[in-house]
């Protein structure tokens, strides 16, 4: 990413051509997107490299066009996704999630139905496999919030129409393409950062991880003792690095120690949906990984922070969380733009 200080120095005409180039180079990547028409959406790793780096910069091209900064008339905005709809099951409820579908999916012609737990109990009065082949049978898509990341993997099995994880306990890939982009927006090229984690090992960790490392970052995870990243998943992620030229994973209980030497700083919720009748256990557990400015201080100048919300002030004090540093509302921002990306990209109406 060029700095505003060196396209400040660049002749119009000097301008003009980098701009060309950025624009033909992202349009490249996009068009590698033909190759992810049909498939379902689970988690980063199934991702190759070209399909990652295509829906980062398909959701940026959405969000030029379709965002409010476009000098576009969303009225007369590109409507690729006309005539399409999917269903967004809910197991578990969730502001950005529901909002970012909806209205990505408007802005790009189609409809959305949202089923919540009073509207569909998935797998209890209808099996998971009878329900995945009666959305197919009505919609282009599916889309499931859900507690059980096997209750994805049978959805996925038997759906005749792309599936996509807006959340297991094992994965969320939707979160990671957020966090990527806002990461980019930010850093420019991601190679050679250093990502730290402070908390829990849970789902938000396992594909931010796993997408970190499939673009060259340094990986520091701090969790406490019996909080740990699921293991299969950390191994894969030790692959992706060693494959991406990832130079370091590296595992700790102590939060100074992954925050040490860092450019991003990132946590999550401590308690997650389900998990309520834990909160006393949990706050005592995870004593020492409020991110605070304290914390902030053992990372990198330029250093930031991200959270993908909600967010308690027992993880992150207010002096982070509204800080210059904090990434947090552009990354809760950009929801829209990569689910967007992935619905179209699933569809193959790029």
């Amino acid at each position: 990413m060029l700095s505003n200080t060196f396209r400040a120095l660049q002749s119009p005409a000097a301008a003009a051509r980098v701009a060309a180039l950025s624009t033909a180079k992202r349009g490249m990547s996009i068009s590698s997107l033909t190759q992810f028409e049909g498939k379902h959406f689970i988690s980063i790793d199934q991702l190759s490299n070209d399909e990652l780096r295509g829906l980062l910069d398909l959701s940026k091209k959405y969000r030029d066009t379709y965002g409010k900064g476009s000098s576009v008339n969303p009225v007369e905005a590109p409507k690729p996704l006309t005539g399409q709809s999917v269903s967004m099951i809910f197991q578990k409820r969730s502001t950005r999630t529901r909002v970012s579908t909806e209205t990505g999916m408007n802005l790009l012609g189609g409809q959305s139905l949202f089923l919540g737990p009073s509207d569909i109990q998935l797998g209890v009065n209808e099996s998971m496999r009878d329900t995945a082949l009666v959305l197919s049978r009505f919609n282009s898509l599916v889309l499931a919030r859900v507690f059980a990341h096997d209750d994805i993997l049978e959805l996925s099995k038997y759906a005749t129409v792309p599936v996509i994880n807006a959340l297991s306990d094992l994965h969320h890939p939707l979160q990671t393409l957020a966090d990527l982009m806002a990461l980019e927006d930010h850093f420019g090229n991601l190679k050679g950062k250093t990502l730290a984690w402070v908390g829990d090992g849970n789902n938000v960790l396992h594909d931010l991880m796993l997408g970190g490392a499939k673009l060259g970052m340094n990986i520091r995870i701090a969790t406490p003792a019996g909080y740990d990243a699921n293991s299969g998943v950390l191994e894969t992620t030790k692959q992706l690095a060693a494959e991406n030229g990832t130079a370091d994973v590296f595992e700790t209980t102590v939060a100074s120690e992954a925050v040490k030497g860092s450019d991003v700083v990132v946590t999550d919720t401590w308690v997650s949906m389900g998990q309520e009748d834990e909160y006393e256990q949990r706050v005592k557990e995870f004593d020492g990984y409020q991110v605070n400015s304290a914390l902030m201080a053992q990372a990198n100048d330029g250093a930031v922070f991200l959270h993908c919300l909600p967010r308690h002030p027992e993880e992150v004090s207010d002096e982070v969380f509204y800080s210059e540093q904090s990434l947090v509302f552009p990354e809760a921002e950009n929801r829209m733009w990569t689910v967007m990306a992935v619905m179209a990209a699933q569809l193959g109406k790029l």
